[in-house]
Formats: structure tokens, C-alpha cells, sequence
């Protein structure tokens, strides 16, 4: 089923409800914290920022996991992650950041369509900065 909308994922089973858990959330914003110290370890330089901006898609990944599963549900595909910060959360400014990264990330990852430096320094900004929204989201839910 091509979801959306997030009841379009409950009724496909791609977002199921669980029972919060918030010492796996607390795991995974513990990984995307020490994922983001090593990120900030390394200089963005033209050969590697796709490769930078991967890994700060994937704090991203792990933080919307952490929030979602302290709301008690686990999402099976990047897609209904955006769809609870829209449509659950109404947030469809981080909606579309999120969206906007994940089809970065997808044409990077499935089609092999690198960025040019400036895309991609931009990107890694984006993700920064959205890391630090949907933590603060998370700080509001625990």
C-alpha cells in the first residue's frame, strides 16, 4: 500500500501500537548522541559529505524512532515517521524538512545521485538542526 497519511500506515500496519518504552528511546538518543560527537569529529570536505550527510540522516532516524516509540507505537518505514510529525504531531514544517532529507537520502542510497558540496553542506545543516527540534519534541514527551 503506498501510504498518505499516518492512518493510512495504522491501517497498513507499517505503524503499529506498542507499549511505550522509554529505556529503548532512552538507547537510542543515547546513539544519536554519540553519533552526532563523532560527526562533529570529522571536517565536511567535497569527497565525503554525502557520506557525513548519511550518517546525519541517520541520528534523525534515531531520534524520530525514540520519539515514536515513547508515543507507543513502532513505524516500519522512514515515510510514516514523517507522516506522525504531520498528521499526529501536526507539524508539517518538520514534516517537510524530514521529507525533504529522506528524499535526499533515498536518491543518494537507491539511484546513486550524489550531491554537489553546497546540496550537501546544506543538508547536514538541515539535519543538525532538525535533530535538535525533534529532541526537544522528545524532552516535552518523556
Amino acid at each position: 500500500m503506498n501510504e498518505a497519511s499516518w492512518n493510512d500506515c495504522i491501517d497498513s500496519n507499517d505503524s503499529i501500537r506498542i507499549t511505550p518504552d522509554k529505556a529503548k528511546a532512552k538507547s537510542l538518543i543515547e546513539t544519536a548522541d554519540g553519533r552526532v560527537k563523532y560527526q562533529q569529529e570529522i571536517t565536511v570536505k567535497k569527497e565525503n559529505a554525502n557520506y557525513i550527510f548519511e550518517s546525519y540522516y541517520t541520528t534523525v532516524l534515531e531520534l524520530l524512532h525514540a520519539l515514536i516509540i515513547i508515543a507507543g507505537y513502532k513505524v516500519k518505514n522512514h515515510l510514516c515517521l514523517g507522516f506522525y510529525l504531520k498528521d499526529v504531531l501536526k507539524r508539517d514544517d518538520l514534516f517537510r524538512k524530514f521529507d525533504d532529507l529522506r528524499y535526499k537520502r533515498n536518491s543518494l542510497t537507491y539511484y546513486g545521485k550524489r550531491m554537489d558540496f553546497e546540496t550537501a553542506k546544506k543538508a547536514i545543516a538541515q539535519s543538525t538542526k532538525l535533530s535538535q527540534e525533534i529532541k526537544s519534541l522528545i524532552n516535552k514527551n518523556i
